[in-house]
């Protein structure tokens, strides 16, 4: 009972820090990357869909994203999808081919995201400690209906404990990592 209990909880706390990974990789590095454009959807036939599905997405050098778009007529509604997304991108079409150049950092803008990256991280710990607390929570009402006993239960707190502080401490490895990467020119 009380194992599966850690297990459900590192298993939630691991699917928190790939999540809080998704999060990082959308803060853009000045460095071109695709997954850059994950979350930009577009309307293609009444349904909102992906540019992995209406194009194909790919980098052709460092600071370049390039979108070929499969349906001609889709070209400018594309366009208007990634003005409209926060990322702050201008892109340019020839024809079916949409390019995207990505500006240089300015050292108050990698300032600033490395402030975003910090709430991020924040809000990937803040989390991990709720996932804490619900298993806490779970070998609490175990002991009160006398399932376990009271040195069971304080040593499944302890141990939910302990993976809480390895989750928390990948969280600010991935952080120093990130902060590290936006920093450099």
């Amino acid at each position: 009972m009380i194992n599966e209990i850690q297990q459900d909880a590192r298993s939630r706390m691991g699917k928190s820090i790939e999540s809080l990974k998704g999060q990082l990789n959308k803060i853009r590095t000045g460095r071109a990357h695709v997954s850059l454009l994950d979350n930009i959807t577009v309307e293609y036939y009444g349904v909102d869909s992906p540019l992995a599905q209406i194009g194909n997405v790919s980098t052709p050098d460092a600071r370049t994203i390039s979108i070929s778009v499969f349906d001609k007529s889709m070209v400018g509604l594309v366009e208007k999808a990634i003005m409209k997304s926060d990322l702050g991108l201008n892109p340019s079409s020839q024809g079916t081919l949409i390019r995207i150049p990505l500006p240089p950092l300015t050292e108050e803008r990698r300032r600033e995201l490395v402030k975003v990256v910090g709430g991020e991280i924040e809000a990937g710990k803040v989390a991990i400690r709720n996932i804490r607390r619900d298993a806490n929570s779970d070998i609490k009402s175990l002991n009160k209906e006398k399932e376990i006993s009271d040195d069971e239960a304080r040593n499944a707190e302890d141990a939910i404990q302990k993976i809480t502080d390895e989750f928390i401490k990948q969280a600010d490895e991935i952080a120093s990592a990130k902060e590290k990467e936006l920093m450099e020119i």
